[in-house]
């Protein structure tokens, strides 16, 4: 992988991408080198592995300008991340799914939706495999070089547009450490994974702040392949967060985030925030 790190001198403020791994290293090189390649901005990465047995750490460790934090155990998504956002310098953090691919101008193009609006929390991109409201699908492309070619087109197309939404994916997320000073980070009682995407976004927005997604940012995602476990044991993991989600929140279905949000204000440090 060749690494043209010039960018590190650019003076725009620090992000801090944080990637957690737990083996499926084909998908982690190319989310890296897409990184490496599409990343004009300032940054760091810190890569969180829990526990992986292909190999995984040894390639992380030949990596410049990153740290890695390596975990014997699984700590779950929750728990990799807060790992992750403790030792982050950045003023930005992204939370970033191993098997994505990131775009031209994806970095620059969050940041300018984040910094669009003092009132804008967090943000996210479009892609192919996320939650309804960020999908594009179907896609045209059929490999690595047309998805990029459809994510440019699809960039100027609509170039700085956006809409709210009442939660992001955790596919990707960008969003300030003031955010995180503010409601704390993912909460581990969702551990090994799902739905503490969700209750970050709600917490978010108890501490008035907005979900945007940004409209002219597209990555793309191989979706769930670090999960690729038996679909029951998926399945069960699922079932188990969302029975602790709706318990946690009082809600019945994810129509309810509004009136949930609306219920819960103001924001009550001791009974919202997350320590991490």
């Amino acid at each position: 992988m060749n690494v043209n790190h010039e960018h590190q001198s650019y003076a725009s403020p620090l992000t801090s991408i944080i990637i957690l791994t737990r083996n499926g290293l084909p998908f982690t090189k190319e989310c890296i080198s897409s990184i490496f390649r599409h990343t004009k901005e300032n940054f760091e990465l810190i890569l969180v592995d829990n526990g992986s047995t292909d190999g995984t750490l040894e390639f992380l460790k030949t990596l410049p300008y990153t740290k890695v934090i390596a975990n014997k155990k699984n700590k779950g998504f929750s728990g990799g991340c807060n790992q992750g956002i403790t030792i982050a310098r950045g003023e930005n953090i992204v939370l970033l799914n191993n098997d994505t691919v990131v775009t031209n101008e994806w970095l620059c193009r969050l940041l300018w939706q984040l910094n669009k609006d003092p009132s804008i929390g967090i943000v996210g991109p479009r892609s192919n495999n996320v939650v309804s409201h960020q999908a594009i699908t179907p896609t045209p492309y059929k490999n690595m070089d047309q998805m990029q070619k459809f994510a440019n087109e699809w960039t100027q197309k609509h170039d700085q547009q956006g809409y709210e939404v009442d939660y992001l994916s955790g596919l990707c997320m960008i969003f300030k450490r003031s955010l995180i000073d503010m409601i704390g980070g993912l909460d581990e009682r969702f551990s090994p994974g799902y739905f503490e995407d969700t209750d970050f976004s709600i917490r978010a927005q108890i501490s008035n702040r907005e979900l945007w997604v940004a409209n002219d940012v597209f990555i793309h995602h191989y979706g769930s392949s670090s999960f690729r476990l038996n679909r029951a044991l998926q399945n069960k993991i699922i079932l188990n967060s969302k029975k602790k989600f709706f318990l946690k929140w009082k809600m019945s279905n994810l129509k309810e985030i509004k009136e949930t949000v609306e219920r819960e204000k103001p924001f009550n440090r001791e009974r919202h925030y997350i320590p991490f």
